[in-house]
Parts: structure tokens; C-alpha cells; sequence
């Protein structure tokens, strides 16, 4: 199989990947390096990194099917600035980034923000939970926590086919469904982590940023 065999294709991606990369052209610190979070097909990695430079974007995923495809990615768009995918879980205690010779790799050009779409209605509660511990692990001040989904928000959801997309999620795994904002943002402050902004997004979807306050 040849690295362009491995190239998945998410057909999300490339209806969300223009109004996403567009916030983030807004909320990113100028340098540094991007910790991309569940990076699925690495369409968006090669999308984003392409147009983000002198940023490094660093993608991961627990799915080794994808790991190969976001390297064929990276090789069929010879992104530079991209770094080769990592094994990450955000449940585990301690993220590869945290440790030895990864940390060591990042010490010129540190994260200075975590991105992660699509992920947190699609996984289990405790999910959301090691992501946010994470990111009060490893970002400084001033560091930045993008989100984007569907979210409900005071607790009801915000449009009826988000509702229906919640049911279908429930029945796949009773422990994914849509995510009430107010438990995420409540849970991110106990990482010191600040609702800096919420931005309406295409398909009734959010982009929530966060920010590292301390």
C-alpha cells in the first residue's frame, strides 16, 4: 500500500474546514506550536497547517488506521510544517506530549493551543474531562482551547436536527451524545480554563474558545 492508498476521506471536513480556519486565524497566537486533538483523516491538519504557517501543527490519534492516513496526507500536500501524528488518549494521566524525547522535541516551539473538532459528543463523557485536564496541564498563560461541535446550550439544543443527531448518537453508545455548554465551560474552569468566545458556525455548529487565564 503506498502512503496515497492510506488517504481517508471525512466529507465534513471540507464543508467545515473554511468557517473553522477562519476563527482561527482570528484566536491563534502567531507562533508556536497547534496540539491538534482527535485529528481523525488529517484532511484538516493539512488544511489548516498549509494556511497557518509559521505555526506547527502537531496532529494525534488514538486510531492507527488514521495516523497512516494523516501521514499520507502529509506527504501528498509535503506539508512542512505538520510533525508526524501521535498516539494520544486524552484520559490517560500523562498526554505523549508531557513526556521525554516528544517534550524535549517541543521545547523551541511549545503548544501554545490545543484544537479539537468534532470530538467530545462522539466519545465518552470522561473524554471531555482528560481533555481539560490536559490542557490545564500543558497550556501556559494566555494559552488557548478551541472547540467545535454541536453544543446545547441552557440546556436545550439549538436546532431540531441536532436534537435528532443527539438521539442517533445515544443509540449508537449510551455515553456520547451532544454536550451541554454549560457542563463543558464549568468543567474547563476548573483548569483554569475562561469562555473567552462563542461563535455561531455553519450546520448549527460552535466554535467555543477558551483561554488559560493562569
Amino acid at each position: 500500500m503506498t502512503p496515497q492508498d492510506a488517504r481517508q476521506y471525512a466529507p465534513a471536513t471540507e464543508r467545515n474546514r473554511k468557517p473553522i480556519l477562519e476563527i482561527l486565524l482570528q484566536v491563534l497566537p502567531e507562533s508556536g506550536t497547534i496540539l491538534e486533538i482527535a485529528s481523525g483523516t488529517g484532511e484538516h491538519a493539512v488544511f489548516f497547517a498549509s494556511r497557518l504557517s509559521p505555526r506547527l501543527w502537531l496532529p494525534t490519534d488514538v486510531n492507527p488506521q488514521l495516523r497512516a492516513s494523516i501521514i499520507a496526507w502529509t506527504e501528498h500536500n509535503v506539508c512542512d510544517n505538520v510533525y508526524a501524528p501521535l498516539d494520544l488518549d486524552v484520559r490517560e494521566p500523562v498526554w505523549e506530549v508531557e513526556k521525554g524525547a516528544v517534550a524535549q522535541s517541543l521545547d523551541r516551539e511549545p503548544i501554545v493551543a490545543i484544537v479539537n473538532i468534532n470530538m467530545i459528543h462522539i466519545s465518552p463523557w470522561s473524554a471531555c474531562l482528560g481533555l481539560m485536564a490536559g490542557a490545564g496541564r500543558i497550556l501556559k498563560a494566555g494559552g488557548i482551547l478551541y472547540l467545535y461541535g454541536p453544543f446545547k446550550q441552557d440546556g436545550k439544543h439549538t436546532a431540531a436536527s441536532n436534537a435528532a443527531f443527539d438521539q442517533y448518537l445515544r443509540t449508537e453508545n449510551p455515553e456520547w451524545g451532544v454536550r451541554n455548554l454549560d457542563d463543558v465551560v464549568a468543567v474547563a474552569s476548573t483548569q483554569n480554563l475562561t469562555l473567552k468566545q462563542i461563535y455561531q458556525m455553519p450546520a448549527n455548529n460552535l466554535s467555543v474558545v477558551f483561554q488559560r487565564s493562569t
